[in-house]
């Protein structure tokens, strides 16, 4: 395990590395700064000064996303940031993804969360390696967690990482990391007007993923509804229906992501 902590403390971060790395390496990584992280909705500067520093934070995110975009790409890793609220299945959803590209595919994992160590526990289990952040007081990961998070887990070339944001449809929705593809999970029991609560999430979306499948009968959860009012705001988003559970559905979520990635990266680098 290799958990990073971040707390917030007013503009201050406190960093925590509760582990030292255990095996050493030598390898390229997105440039670092080091700065103050001030949430975009703690601003308490009166009229335009708060909105100019949202504007400068997004826009400092906005930079390293894109030197993190340029790593993953030279290594040809692909980089999927997973967002949902809490309790709709992300860390399911990994533990059976894992297991299925276990044959094919290297997957490694960021695990973001306010704290404990609970889901990264439940994905080293899997075998896939994984570093936890622990965000303390935020909402979401940025940039420059996700940055730091990758110098110490040092993913394969040619392998897939996934980064489960913390359980949040508001925040993470702002936040570039840098990955190539953003997929919101949305379980039956939510209701179906979650996209017409949270817009700016599932405008940003690639893909929505409807999970629990297995629970339709037993919910009044409309999926034709939900997903029309998702590509109202987003029509080139894609969306499947799945059970992370039962496995209903992963046939065409692997075929996703397979169609995403890298070409060498279809089969697995052997040592």
């Amino acid at each position: 395990m290799l958990p990073l902590d971040v707390h917030e403390h007013g503009s201050e971060r406190h960093e925590h590395e509760h582990e030292q790395h255990d095996h050493p390496h030598d390898h390229d990584h997105p440039g670092h700064e080091p700065h103050d992280h001030v949430h975009p909705h703690d601003g308490t500067a009166p009229g335009g000064a708060t909105i100019t520093i949202e504007e400068n934070l997004l826009a400092k995110n906005d930079l390293l996303a894109a030197r993190n975009r340029g790593w993953f790409e030279g290594r040809e890793i692909l980089a999927v940031n997973v967002m949902s609220s809490p309790g709709a299945g992300k860390t399911t959803l990994l533990e059976r993804t894992i297991r299925e590209l276990a044959a094919d595919r290297d997957v490694a994992v960021v695990e973001g969360d306010q704290e404990t160590l609970l889901d990264a526990d439940r994905i080293r289990a899997t075998g896939a390696p994984v570093v936890q952040i622990n965000t303390g007081a935020g909402c979401h990961l940025d940039a420059d967690m996700l940055r730091r998070g990758l110098d110490r887990l040092a993913p394969r070339p040619g392998s897939c990482l996934f980064v489960e944001n913390v359980g949040n449809l508001v925040c993470p929705a702002l936040f570039d990391l840098g990955e190539a593809a953003r997929v919101v999970i949305i379980s039956v029991t939510e209701g179906n007007d979650k996209p017409l609560k949270y817009p700016h999430m599932f405008a940003a979306a690639d893909l929505v993923l409807i999970n629990k499948a297995d629970l339709l009968p037993f919910v009044d959860f409309d999926v034709d509804r939900c997903v029309a009012q998702a590509r109202r705001l987003n029509p080139r988003v894609e969306a499947l229906v799945i059970s992370a559970t039962t496995g209903e559905g992963f046939a065409g979520w692997l075929g996703w992501l397979a169609a995403r990635a890298p070409q060498r990266e279809a089969v697995r680098a052997r040592p």
